[in-house]
């Protein structure tokens, strides 16, 4: 290596797609490869990784913990402002791109890097995110996307491993493809892309069929501050270890599985199946929480908010100063979201059976029917349904309900005049 070759740093999966990746860039693009590999949890085999890497010819090769940044900085934030993608999906992969993205381009300002290299295909979501991240954060580096600039059929990325002395641990084409990280997993490709085929039951691997689960349900209890996980069952635990755990418990009882046709944001549908057991309890409890603690036209609002987040994160358009502006007002909305919730979690289902909050506006004294205590005057309710009911009396006298033709539906509800 001479000064004066480029230095790039790739996105190492330590997969068969970037190992090959890491030599081709050496030997057919004239980079000097640096592979960082992230682990975001769940990341197996980190010897193996480093091995490949080295196989391939890489000038160095770095193995990153960045598991609590992510839960930090990007999961609890959107436990927060609860998104969830089209209604189902938590955006596990979506959210942990982003933070690729910016140590992609650290690690290239670090060295004095000219460019980064992912392994994302042209018709993924993920391409977009990569690729939007750092453009923002560092305009002046190139992005090499290899797998859609140099599109390879697995038997050739086989034949390429070992013709050069890669040792990938694919021997034969893999059903499926998948990514995880703490936050959740994700299968797709193979018989999964047809959507009237029942998933069977090899592409999961965190959550347990139903006809497997216990007979007896787990009863937890979680603590929030602030709209954040902080105790379980009244130990304090890292971030990390109350994704874990929940994680665990959740599959065990076949919590988290999710099955659904989802809007790519490059223009297609997708069939995707995803396991997030810790992400469907915690949503769901803190959710709970939110109904004690928001008003009603905070709740209201902040549903708005939250698929407009979700949309963003989805989207790739995490470094935005839209992102900021969400980001801001949800964080305004959990100073209150401090309480307890009890879940239960029994075959599939994660049910919440009691919730408690710090300064709860549940009431009991407004909310009993009982005589004794009852501090709501029900004698002022007549007053109040008059005038809540008065713009639509008014409009039904002078508008609604005057003339029309025989199909006017709301004649339905007219009386006749005499």
């Amino acid at each position: 290596m001479t000064n004066n070759t480029p230095k790039i740093i790739l996105a190492f999966s330590g997969g068969l797609d970037t190992s090959v990746a890491a030599h081709w860039l050496k030997d057919q693009r004239g980079y000097e490869v640096h592979c960082l590999t992230i682990d975001l949890g769940n990341l197996g085999d980190q010897e193996g990784i480093r091995k490949r890497a080295e196989e391939a010819g890489a000038a160095s090769v770095e193995i990153a913990d960045a598991k609590d940044t992510f839960i930090r900085y990007f999961i609890w934030p959107a436990l927060q402002a609860g998104v969830v993608y089209e209604g189902r999906y938590p955006l596990a992969t979506a959210l942990g791109r982003p933070l690729i993205a910016k140590m992609l381009v650290d690690k290239a300002r670090q060295i004095g890097a000219t460019a980064v290299a992912h392994g994302c295909t042209g018709k993924g979501n993920d391409q977009v995110r990569l690729d939007v991240g750092v453009q923002t954060l560092a305009p002046d580096l190139d992005i090499v996307g290899t797998t859609r600039e140099h599109s390879v059929s697995r038997d050739e990325a086989l034949e390429y491993a070992a013709k050069y002395g890669i040792h990938v641990r694919q021997s034969s084409e893999s059903p499926y493809s998948t990514d995880e990280n703490l936050w959740g997993r994700s299968i797709e490709a193979g018989i999964l892309e047809d959507p009237w085929v029942e998933p069977p039951e090899d592409v999961f691997e965190w959550t347990r069929p139903l006809t497997d689960t216990p007979n007896t349900p787990a009863e937890l209890t979680i603590r929030f501050e602030q709209g954040v996980p902080t105790n379980i069952d009244g130990e304090d635990l890292s971030p990390t270890e109350i994704v874990q755990l929940l994680s665990d418990t959740g599959g065990q009882h076949g919590i988290g599985r999710i099955d659904m046709v989802e809007n790519r944001l490059v223009g297609i549908k997708s069939r995707e199946i995803y396991e997030a057991p810790a992400a469907v309890i915690l949503l769901e409890a803190h959710r709970a929480l939110e109904d004690l603690t928001l008003t009603k036209a905070q709740s209201r609002f902040k549903n708005t908010v939250s698929q407009e987040y979700a949309d963003l994160v989805y989207n790739g358009l995490w470094f935005s100063a839209h992102h900021r502006d969400l980001a801001q007002y949800v964080v305004s909305t959990q100073r209150h979201v401090t309480g307890d919730v009890k879940v239960k979690l029994w075959h599939g289902n994660v049910t919440v059976t009691g919730r408690r909050a710090d300064n709860s506006l549940y009431s009991p004294e407004l909310a009993t029917y009982n005589k004794e205590g009852d501090l709501f005057d029900q004698s002022q309710a007549a007053g109040f349904i008059r005038l809540h009911g008065l713009p639509a009396q008014v409009q039904a006298q002078r508008q609604a309900l005057a003339g029309g033709g025989d199909d006017d539906l709301l004649r339905l509800a007219a009386p006749e005049a005499n």
